[in-house]
């Protein structure tokens, strides 16, 4: 497949998480937060909240939207669109975005442009049939959101006051990238919900940018890291004609299954190589990340950023989808413009730490002013009543995230149900799709992705979690910690503690057949076929 032109923006993800059930936490990969240095933006954005009377809870809307169903036949690889016209006759400043999906959804990329912008229905779509394309979005419109790779429920929460502003008569539009893995048709439905401010509770309209790094020459069986130096300072005040002005409120990175490793640091000035954000690992997990207070970069020179590899393959990786790479970061900033930095050539080896292989290479620095339409609240919105669009029939009561229901008893399975088949349809999919529980760094040590002597490994596998249930009991599924892990919403270890079910960051579990399958290959003695 041919990949889409890139805007100031692209999807981001991931951190394997703890053994199953071994918590209730989330997965390792939540950005530390940089105390910034005090200033102020002085940008056109920047909304002072009133400083006058007794502070108020800020009044807020949420507005949910199901995108419907796209049914994956089995290992489909799509790329379509989808799109959601708001109908909304004023603007909406946008705080949280919630997006959910049943699986399949290995990445999407949001924005939301004029009603005129790429003209059709909503629903999914063919994207050529419009000639859809990120950089258009970008500049006509705004970015939205980005979703981490493969996460099946995220929120994007920003720090208080913070926006993406939706201007009047807008509709929410994406390209996603559809893998369905599995041996089995897989019917995803894919739902998003807005959480809105009003105006008066604004305090920055943020708008994108983005770092990339797509000189990747990943050797084969080797560790390695690569770093782009992105020093944006002169091109910001060039372009604007002011100085350095930018803060920092949201980052989320974004490698495939080698990737095992995202930093990002400030560039150049007195606080030159301070850490704002880790990412150690790879899942299905959201993994952004807000800075509250943000990141005041005006002291900077700009950001470092660096992606680390473990490429296990016998063969050199380079950048791209499919069995390719990449190594990019989405941020969220107050400032005058967009930023676009990437390194496309020059990448040099810097050296070796360990057993990684070190590269790094120097930024080349794009500034894009923002649609006009970004601007701040106008005094008219200030005092109006909170504007909420209409919500499409299918939407009204619709809740954010799907509740979770245990998978019936009674299901029939679907067949064969063999080890075979548990593999391709429920392990392959859902287990190692996510690179968790993979053959390269599998998560609790459990390997469901190398089909030689898989059965002897669920039945031999030590069991991390807090509970006196083995993996597999053969011929007794109630018994089979694996079997409770994904057929009930709420399981329970060895002290009574509520653990989280897989798949991992799923609203709800597999589908009954599926969870049927894998019970009926447990209860006719756990064979290995």
């Amino acid at each position: 497949m041919t990949r889409r032109p890139l805007a100031v923006v692209l999807v981001l993800a991931c951190a394997c998480p703890p053994a199953p059930g071994s918590s209730d936490s989330e997965g390792a990969g939540s950005g530390t937060t940089a105390e910034p240095t005090t200033g102020t933006t002085g940008g056109p954005t920047t909304t002072a909240p009133p400083t006058t009377g007794e502070p108020s809870e800020p009044e807020t809307a949420t507005v949910v939207h199901s995108f419907g169903n796209y049914l994956m036949t089995p290992y489909l690889e799509i790329e379509p669109c989808v799109q959601w016209t708001l109908h909304n006759e004023e603007a909406i400043y946008v705080n949280a975005v919630t997006l959910v999906n049943d699986g399949g959804f290995h990445h999407s990329n949001w924005f939301a442009v004029p009603e005129e912008v790429f003209a059709g229905e909503d629903g999914f779509w063919d994207c050529a049939s419009r000639e859809y394309n990120e950089i258009t979005a970008a500049v006509e419109g705004t970015v939205l959101f980005a979703q981490s790779t493969q996460s099946r429920q995220e929120v994007m929460q920003l720090p208080a006051g913070a926006v993406i502003k939706i201007p009047p008569r807008h509709k929410i539009i994406a390209g996603v990238h559809l893998l369905n893995l599995g041996s089995t048709d897989l019917d995803s439905e894919l739902r998003m919900a807005l959480d809105i401010l009003h105006p008066r509770d604004i305090g920055a309209v943020l708008a994108a940018m983005h770092l990339d790094y797509r000189d990747l020459a990943i050797p084969a069986n080797k560790h390695s890291r690569f770093t782009g130096n992105c020093s944006f300072k002169s091109t910001f005040e060039e372009s604007t004609g002011h100085p350095f002005d930018m803060k920092l409120y949201y980052v989320l990175p974004h490698y495939h299954y080698l990737g095992e490793y995202f930093g990002l640091e400030i560039l150049g000035g007195p606080r030159d190589g301070e850490q704002l954000f880790k990412l150690d690992g790879f899942n299905g997990g959201a993994n952004g990340a807000a800075f509250d207070p943000p990141v005041d970069l005006s002291d900077a020179d700009g950001l470092r950023f660096a992606c680390g590899f473990n490429n296990w393959l016998n063969k050199d990786i380079g950048y791209g989808i499919g069995d390719q790479e990449m190594c990019m970061m989405l941020g969220l900033v107050d400032a005058r413009v967009m930023i676009e930095s990437r390194v496309s050539q020059g990448s040099q080896l810097v050296g070796v730490d360990g057993e990684v292989v070190l590269l790094e290479g120097e930024c080349a620095n794009y500034a894009v002013f923002k649609n006009p339409a970004q601007g701040p609240p106008t005094p008219e919105e200030l005092g109006r009543p909170l504007y909420v669009p209409p919500a499409d029939p299918g939407d009204v009561d619709l809740e954010p995230t799907k509740s979770c229901v245990d998978s019936a008893a009674t299901a029939a399975p679907d067949t064969p149900t063999t080890l075979t088949s548990v593999r391709d349809s429920i392990f392959t999919p859902s287990c190692t799709f996510s690179s968790c529980h993979d053959s390269s760094a599998p998560a609790a040590g459990l390997d469901l992705q190398t089909a030689a002597g898989l059965g002897a490994r669920l039945l031999d596998h030590e069991v991390v979690a807090d509970t006196p249930d083995p993996l597999v009991t053969p011929g007794d599924p109630q018994a089979s910690w694996l079997y409770r892990l994904v057929a009930e919403c709420e399981p329970q270890n060895g002290n009574g503690a509520v653990v989280r079910h897989m798949p991992f960051n799923a609203p709800t579990l597999l589908p009954d057949p599926l969870v049927a399958k894998l019970r009926a290959w447990i209860e006719a003695g756990a064979l290995d076929d």
